[in-house]
């Protein structure tokens, strides 16, 4: 088992720097918060090195106080929780959360498979979920890039379960505009 040896502070930052800034950035999308994000983590693990006790990598214990350091900036952003449910937009998806008959997606045929059309997808949602309102973007990058339950995400953003339904839905609505005006009908 790893123990407080194996640690290696003084190369965190050389070795795992760019790797923590392009892992937070995708979650937050802003570089200031980003920086400080990943700042604040090898802090933290600065601090915490003594308790460290090798259960995970070295690599998989900073992504993990990283990933703390996220939920912790949208836990302290509770801030714009006032969209109100539009009965119409109940009808796009059912009780688990998947699209209706009548509103899902067309096809899109597209191999993402291929690795430029992998690469391409993802930019594309990165600049798409730019344009997202700020609480909606926490909610999706709480759910689907961290895979936090929505009882964790309604008490990290100190919202209830109906706002939360609302956002999700609201963000997933906006998203497939969004890929298919600026990807797939291109």
């Amino acid at each position: 088992m790893e123990n407080i040896n194996h640690l290696n502070p003084d190369k965190w930052v050389d070795l795992y720097g760019d790797q923590l800034y392009v892992y937070t950035y995708a979650r937050v999308q802003d570089k200031g918060i980003a920086e400080d994000l990943v700042q604040e983590s090898f802090l933290s693990a600065w601090k915490a090195k003594n308790s460290y006790r090798g259960e995970a990598s070295e690599k998989n214990w900073l992504y993990q106080i990283c990933k703390n350091k996220i939920i912790d900036h949208y836990r302290s952003m509770k801030k714009n929780k006032s969209d109100l449910l539009d009965p119409t937009e109940n009808d796009y998806f059912d009780n688990a959360d998947h699209w209706t008959a009548q509103t899902k997606p067309s096809v899109w045929n597209v191999d993402y498979e291929q690795p430029i059309v992998h690469k391409e997808f993802y930019k594309v949602l990165e600049l798409c979920k730019q344009k997202l309102k700020e609480l909606q973007l926490q909610v999706f990058v709480l759910k689907y890039q961290e895979e936090l339950d929505t009882v964790k995400i309604c008490e990290v953003l100190d919202i209830s379960q109906a706002n939360y339904w609302v956002l999700i839905h609201r963000a997933k609505l906006q998203l497939r505009a969004c890929l298919e005006k600026n990807w797939i009908n291109i």
